[in-house]
């Protein structure tokens, strides 16, 4: 997609960012100020330990992603129940599509997954090539 028909489409282009919707910004915000438990899990425990770095409730294009490393081009979503429904189904296979079309890779964990088996949720994300850089944070 060309930069003019992404701002057709309201989305900020930048050097140094993938497109993303500005008027999500505030809200990005909100939501890492409120993370769910099980994104706060994974956060505290897990990923703001890893090398490469990893941002918390990132736009990009018209979504928020839960967790997204530049470095890696990855993006990590921790979801809910809500996500069985056939609407929710449709709505994260279009998140995705739209997301890998930018290249990024993105891996999705239930919330029940990061809870009740956080090492096997690791595991999953370490094969990108994160590595621990503190255990001590």
């Amino acid at each position: 997609m060309d930069e003019e028909e992404l701002k057709k489409r309201g989305l900020a282009v930048g050097d140094f960012h993938l497109p993303y919707n500005p008027k999500l910004i505030a809200r990005a915000k909100e939501l890492r100020k409120n993370m769910t438990e099980p994104e706060r899990r994974l956060w505290f425990y897990y990923l703001r330990k890893l090398k490469p770095r990893f941002m918390r409730q990132r736009p990009i294009d018209n979504c928020i992603v839960d967790f997204y490393c530049t470095d890696l081009n990855l993006v990590i979503e921790i979801d809910g129940e809500t996500h069985f429904t056939e609407e929710g189904k449709e709505h994260d296979e279009e998140r995705t599509r739209i997301l890998e079309g930018y290249g990024l890779h993105v891996i999705w964990f239930l919330n029940t997954d990061v809870m009740a088996n956080l090492d096997g949720v690791a595991t999953e994300i370490d094969r990108f090539g994160c590595k621990i850089i503190s255990s001590n944070k």
